[in-house]
């Protein structure tokens, strides 16, 4: 009979099992690569381009890590094949390292305005962030701003039960400018620590949508200007290099100060984190590696590098 008690995986391991289709896409081509090639030539370097292009890392990406393998590479006359991956992990985590604070190191109020497209996995999200703050020891209020898509309201209500957090909700179709006033409101008589704002994502309205976000942004200013202010972007993994062309048209009306990417679990393109940090100097904040609660982490640089490329 199966132990229901049994522990269960640490994140790293379950990011590493997360990234199995990533790691298969890359890692192991990369190791076919260092058993097939004797010798580190130009052939070589294309085959490895190839790699990192399949797994959504990005053409301009892949080329900057490239030529810094070369560059290494002919500085230091290496010729072994198998120093390559030990060269690829250590560019890789400068890019990543970069700036990968989070919000959860900052003491002031902190107001978040959670924004991306629809179907990328925001109300989840949310809902993960609201358990995760609560559970660190600080005092959580949501606002269902996102009052246009049929059913949000309910959804992110259904996440808050869980996370066991309070919601600040008005009627469908209502102004989402006014749930996140009165919701700020209600966080500064509650002393409240986070308050997280779901907002729509309709990129097909894509004027409307974004003049709403800055209305919004607008009203968090004026009102709560003593708080420490975030946008986060959530961005689905599994669109690959779609995910930057979306952050580039949210970019164009919001400050987005961090990036969460989910449903890294899903995909084999999950060379498109490399991308997003190398192409936006966005920080990652969160990844997201799975449906419960505790799968949404802070984003490590070093835990990624190692459990891609090991």
């Amino acid at each position: 009979m199966e132990n229901k008690n049994k522990e269960r995986p640490n994140f790293f391991e379950r990011l590493k099992f997360g990234l199995a289709k990533t790691r298969n896409s890359i890692t192991s081509r990369v190791d076919e690569l260092v058993k097939y090639y004797r010798e580190i030539d130009e052939e070589f370097f294309e085959e490895l381009e190839e790699t990192l292009i399949l797994a959504d890392v990005g053409i301009e990406t892949t080329e900057d890590i490239v030529n810094y393998i070369k560059k290494r590479v002919k500085e230091e006359k290496i010729g072994d094949v198998t120093k390559i991956k030990d060269l690829l992990k250590e560019k890789i985590t400068s890019i990543l390292a970069e700036d990968s604070s989070n919000p959860e190191s900052k003491d002031r109020p902190t107001v978040i305005l959670v924004v991306g497209v629809n179907g990328v996995g925001k109300t989840t999200t949310i809902g993960k962030l609201a358990n995760r703050y609560r559970k660190t020891g600080k005092s959580v209020l949501v606002a269902a701003a996102d009052t246009f898509r049929a059913a949000a309201g309910e959804q992110l209500e259904i996440w808050c039960k869980k996370a066991e957090v309070p919601l600040v909700k008005h009627e469908d179709k209502s102004d989402p400018a006014a749930v996140v006033f009165d919701a700020i409101q209600s966080a500064k008589s509650r002393k409240v620590d986070v308050l997280l704002c779901d907002t729509a994502g309709r990129l097909h309205n894509k004027k409307n949508l974004m003049n709403e976000l800055e209305k919004i942004n607008r009203i968090i200013n004026r009102e709560y200007p003593a708080a420490n202010k975030e946008v986060l972007l959530v961005v689905d993994a599994t669109t690959g290099q779609n995910a930057i062309a979306q952050a580039s048209i949210f970019k164009e009306s919001v400050d987005i100060t961090g990036i969460v990417l989910t449903k890294l679990d899903g995909t084999a393109k999950g060379g498109v984190v490399i991308a997003v940090k190398s192409q936006l100097g966005i920080p990652i904040y969160y990844l997201g590696v799975g449906e419960d609660m505790d799968d949404l982490q802070p984003f490590d640089p070093k835990a990624f590098v190692e459990a891609l490329l090991n």
